[in-house]
Order: structure tokens, then C-alpha cells, then sequence
């Protein structure tokens, strides 16, 4: 969710019990500003909060020209102060997924992993157990980008990729009419595409490679793993993700009006296919 406009735009989530007290988006809507100026950002967004058992974390991310390129991810406690997370590299984020449970809200806690080795073979095999610490800052960012990469949105059209391979914000989007907006076809994942370069060469020669070059989550699995409303008639439009729960995008059908935000525990839906 865009930082500029947040004050505005957080209560077009608000019927999924996603709220802000007038000190916290006060607090924010200075914070995020002084925060883009000191890092030089081209954009800022306020992504979300993550509930822990002691304190909260909430989450903003920062990013230059390209939108796919260099985010930066920050947390704060009182949304005032903010500390820079590490980046989630692939090893972090495998060693990450090993911890259970809900967050504590302390970066500086340290959760134990026991894993047992099998040593040799036959008669003279032997077990020996290791144990893996995994910092909480680790944790957090790994579960950030988890989100990220499964269920961040945008609708289609509203991103587009320069000749020199920049992902801007289209000037030109107008935001999707209401009969667009229902369908799940009208939406993309705001990463770089995967399934998308699996497809014939044929369907990819007809698509515009200016517009559709991210996935789309109509394909995505299992079927059946976004919630789709209309509220205030069709003066919005909600999806929410059944897999990250907490996770809710909106838009309002007919302009540039559109934005997406997280509110939960950081912890997956691992018995969806089961719950379909």
C-alpha cells in the first residue's frame, strides 16, 4: 500500500478487520515520508503488520526507478523508529521455514531446531543430533518475502516494462472497469514471472510484452485460493488470499485507486488443499 495515501486507503480494507488507530497512521504517514527522504526512495509502501505474542512488527519496504529491483524492507514497533531487515537469500529463507510457531515480537530471539543425522551404515550407524539457532530477524524477513512472492497483486496493466527492462508504474492506467475487475485473469503477481516462461511460444507471442510480463493468478494453485467480494455495490472490489490469511488487495473499478496489505500472524495455510 502506497505510504502517500495511507490515512485514505487503509480504510478501504477495513471490512477485513484490517485498522489503524488515528495516532498509528499519524505516526506512519510522518515516519514513511522521513524515511523515503533519508533512504532517497523512489516509492514507499506500508506493507503490513505481523502480530507477535509480546510486540507487533510493522513492515514498510522502499524502492528506486525499478520496482522489481533493489526493495529494501524495513520494521518498527511504534511506528515511529525503523530498522533495516537482512536480505532474504535463498539460505536464509530455507533455514528460516525450520522454525515453528508464532513470532515473539524480539528481533533478537533465537528459536531451536533439533535435527537428527544418521551416521554410517548397516550394524555400526549411529544417530547424532544437531541443533540449528534461527534468529527472529531472519525469520521475519524470510516470512516478508514468502508473502511477496505467493500473493502480492497488482492489476494488469498497471505496472509496464521499459525497453531497458524497468518495471515502472504506467502513467496511461485508468483502473479496470467492474466486469474486469471480477475476474481473477485481470490480476498479476507483482514478481518476475515464472510460469509464464514455462507456456508455448505460440500463447507468448500474443501477449503484450510491455503489459504481461508477470503471472497471473488464475493459474494459480490450488484452485480456488482467492476470496473475490464486491462491497459498496461495485465501488470496490476485494481479494483476499486463503493461503497467506491476512493478506487483503483492493481496488475501486475506474481508477487509479488499488493497493494491498497484510495483517496476521506470518504463518502459512499449509491445509488449504485439504480446506477446497
Amino acid at each position: 500500500m502506497d505510504g502517500e495515501g495511507l490515512h485514505l486507503n487503509i480504510d478501504y480494507v477495513g471490512s477485513s478487520g484490517i485498522i489503524l488507530s488515528p495516532e498509528q497512521k499519524a505516526a506512519l504517514q510522518t515516519s514513511l515520508i522521513i524515511l523515503q527522504n533519508e533512504n532517497k526512495f523512489n516509492t514507499i509502501y506500508f506493507w503490513g503488520k505481523i502480530c507477535g505474542i509480546k510486540d507487533d512488527y510493522y513492515i514498510a519496504q522502499g524502492v528506486g526507478r525499478n520496482e522489481f529491483e533493489g526493495r529494501k524492507t524495513f520494521y518498527s514497533k511504534d511506528c515511529i523508529h525503523w530498522g533495516l531487515l537482512p536480505p532474504a537469500t535463498k539460505a536464509v529463507r530455507d533455514q528460516s521455514r525450520l522454525a515453528k510457531g508464532r513470532f515473539t515480537g524480539d528481533p533478537s530471539y533465537e528459536y531451536e531446531h533439533v535435527e537428527t543425522k544418521k551416521i554410517g551404515e548397516g550394524e555400526d550407524a549411529t544417530e547424532e543430533e544437531e541443533t540449528i539457532m534461527i534468529k527472529e530477524e531472519n525469520r521475519l524477513t524470510s516470512v516478508i518475502a514468502d508473502i511477496d512472492e505467493d500473493v502480492r497483486i497488482v492489476p494488469r496493466a498497471a505496472y509496464v516494462k521499459t525497453p531497458t527492462g524497468n518495471v515502472i508504474s504506467n502513467r496511461s492506467f485508468e483502473g479496470l472497469s467492474v466486469s474486469e475487475s471480477a475476474k481473477l485473469s485481470s490480476y498479476l503477481h507483482f514478481r518476475e514471472a515464472k510460469l509464464l516462461l514455462e507456456k508455448p511460444l505460440l500463447d507468448r507471442a500474443n501477449l503484450d510484452k510491455a503489459l504481461d510480463f508477470m503471472d497471473c493468478i488464475e493459474e494459480d494453485i490450488p484452485r480456488g485460493s482467492w476470496s473475490c467480494q464486491f462491497e459498496r455495490g461495485s465501488g470496490l472490489l476485494t481479494l483476499r488470499s486463503l493461503l497467506w490469511q491476512g493478506y487483503t488487495f483492493f481496488h475501486v473499478p475506474g481508477s487509479r485507486r488499488f493497493g494491498s496489505v497484510y495483517f496476521g500472524s506470518g504463518e502459512k495455510n499449509l491445509d488449504l488443499p485439504f480446506m477446497l
